[in-house]
């Protein structure tokens, strides 16, 4: 369901009625509060899955007395995939600020997820426009990413990237490319030392254990369209190293997968877009996006 508010809901019950309730051998249903998703269309009883109640569901007006029902949908849907009876979840939005305000301990959907299933470490991909990219430092301020950028926490996310690669998008030999932190890549210890004394020795130890690895590449020269052929995914440094260009490429149907979870979880790469919810404004195509993958990814033979 995602916020109550926000355009989440529109867009799931958009997509629902586009696949017909159905993609693939995979039957969807809507894990929330019923009255959130009939707001937007007639959904048959037996394509919900009811959880707490929403407080409120006006448009646009984010409410932290809907916390408890945000986080029941979440958990629901995890408790669904992790016992089997979902081939895999895909989150609608949520807004982070009004969580917070109602004492929600983790920084977002990725770590909220990593938490309620186990996983020591969860790796956000955002697929779109031909392209994959993964940051390595997430939600933080920009001054806190140098610390954050160690040789086993690359290798630790490249691993996990590479075996996704490998096993839920069926590449036999994954390519990964790896962006520096600095301008041009640090220029040989000019403008940085990081690539040199963290990034490029985490690059040799993976090509030491087989994988096929490049880097540190120059973040302003590794996204055009012949260097993307060269690579199946990127590893970034920080948040927007890694989405202003997945965003420029696929603004309107980018998804969000989650790597590292013992689930599949993906999501649409958007917000809870406040200022149009309720407007019949919202674009489900993100959606659905993330519906597809998450089906192709389930039908990897993941689960």
């Amino acid at each position: 369901m995602g916020d109550p508010s926000g355009i989440g809901p529109e867009v799931a019950v958009a997509a629902f009625e586009a696949f017909g309730g159905r993609v693939g051998a995979h039957r969807l249903r809507l894990m929330g509060d019923p009255d959130v998703f009939r707001a937007f269309g007639a959904i048959p009883d037996q394509a919900l899955c009811p959880t707490a109640k929403a407080k409120s569901h006006a448009p646009g007006r984010s409410d932290p007395d809907n916390a408890l029902a945000i986080l029941s949908a979440i958990e629901g849907a995890v408790r669904a995939a992790s016992g089997g009876d979902a081939a895999a979840i895909v989150t609608a939005p949520i807004h982070k600020a009004t969580l917070l305000q109602a004492g929600f301990g983790f920084p977002g959907h990725t770590e909220y997820l990593a938490h309620l299933t186990g996983a020591p470490r969860a790796v956000m991909m955002l697929v779109g426009g031909g392209l994959r990219v993964v940051p390595l430092t997430i939600h933080m301020p920009y001054a806190a990413v140098p610390e954050h950028i160690t040789a086993p926490a690359i290798l630790e996310t490249a691993n996990i990237v590479l075996d996704a690669l490998h096993r839920d998008f069926r590449l036999t030999a994954p390519r990964l490319a790896v962006a520096g932190l600095n301008p041009h890549a640090g220029e040989s210890g000019a403008i940085g030392r990081e690539e040199q004394e963290i990034i490029a020795p985490a690059i040799a130890a993976l090509r030491a254990q087989g994988h096929i690895v490049n880097g540190p590449m120059p973040p302003d020269t590794m996204f055009h369209l012949e260097a993307r052929a060269r690579y199946d995914a990127a590893l970034c440094m920080y948040h927007d190293q890694a989405l202003i260009p997945l965003k420029t490429l696929a603004f309107w149907d980018g998804v969000n997968v989650t790597l590292g979870l013992p689930i599949v979880r993906t999501s649409p790469d958007h917000g809870t877009a406040f200022d149009i919810a309720g407007k019949s404004r919202a674009d489900s195509r993100s959606m659905m996006a993330a519906i597809r993958l998450a089906a192709e990814i389930a039908d990897a033979g993941r689960n």
